[in-house]
């Protein structure tokens, strides 16, 4: 059974089409991204996928149950971190918990338990200001883990950081999806970035946005570190840019 499916999704604003019948798939363990131009509706996918907008056609489901319209039950990350100013790094991570009414001390138990997980240890007292962008997306990450543990969503979350802090981060959170076996739904607009980090790869293209291509990686994870300078991923590459 699929993870999540979303099934034959179409999606109109003032009678303008955003989303043409959208079908996609995603696999426990899986990363799979959607990459295509500003415009395209990937945002408007999300926003469907997590039930903070109903679809004009179409279903969504996690687990096999329908969860069309359902906010709650699929986390969402959005490219800011959206870290409080004013809580400590602990209490922006327990936010989730506690909004389920979970006592705080209770809720910062359970945030605290994870933080070696997500490489945050000594940082639980500390504000969003006195950390570096890399950290702040960990910090935030683990929050949306905690709203919900079965499937991410994140639309661009590591666009913010520089070229070695991104590639820092690609690895670690490979690596945590691994060790605590995190599916996610990942939205991109960086070719090299969605043929380094995925499993398979959806193409969304044109107004309104459809599915025109499914490109399986086939490379096996982890990846070398070599591998975006291989004719394989040049290969990827050039499919990808053929189809945009």
């Amino acid at each position: 059974m699929e993870k999540l499916e979303v099934r034959g999704v179409s999606k109109c604003f003032d009678g303008a089409p955003v989303l043409e019948d959208i079908s996609i798939t995603l696999r426990q363990g899986e990363l799979v991204c959607l990459l295509g131009v500003s415009g395209g509706g990937k945002t408007t996918l999300f926003n469907i996928i997590s039930g903070l907008v109903e679809p004009d056609r179409g279903q969504v489901f996690l687990d096999g149950e329908d969860v069309t319209g359902k906010p709650g039950r699929i986390s969402y990350m959005l490219q800011k971190d959206l870290l409080l100013p004013y809580r400590t790094i602990q209490d922006n991570v327990a936010l989730p918990l506690l909004l389920r009414g979970e006592k705080k001390r209770e809720a910062r138990a359970k945030a605290a338990a994870l933080f070696p997980e997500f490489g945050l240890e000594g940082t639980e007292r500390k504000y969003p200001a006195q950390l570096s962008g890399g950290m702040r997306q960990r910090a935030a990450l683990l929050r949306t883990y905690l709203f919900s543990q079965n499937v991410a969503l994140l639309d661009e979350p590591f666009s913010a950081l520089d070229t070695l802090t991104k590639s820092a981060i690609h690895d670690w959170y490979l690596d945590v999806m691994e060790r605590i076996r995190l599916s996610t739904l990942f939205i991109t607009h960086d070719i090299d970035e969605a043929i380094l980090l995925s499993d398979r790869i959806y193409l969304l293209t044109g107004k309104p946005g459809r599915v025109t291509d499914e490109i399986v990686i086939r490379e096996p994870k982890p990846r070398r570190k070599d591998f975006n300078l291989t004719p394989e991923f040049l290969a990827y590459k050039k499919r990808i840019l053929e189809r945009l």
